[in-house]
């Protein structure tokens, strides 16, 4: 497995467990806790964003 598609698997892999935190959140009757979840689900989405455009070559890491 290249570089790359080590890279397209993780953020893959991190887009789904955003996805299931919401769900999760979805369900939890405490809404702090519900707000953790997400939180936590945005959190990861937006690293999974920057590390797409790493590998893409969109974003500049030094920057």
């Amino acid at each position: 497995m290249s570089t790359a598609d080590e890279s397209r698997a993780r953020v893959r892999q991190m887009r789904q467990k955003a996805q299931d935190l919401d769900r999760a959140a979805e369900g939890v009757d405490d809404p702090q806790e519900r707000q953790r979840l997400r939180d936590k689900a945005r959190r990861l989405r937006d690293q999974s964003e920057q590390e797409a455009g790493m590998a893409s070559g969109d974003i500049d890491p030094m920057v």
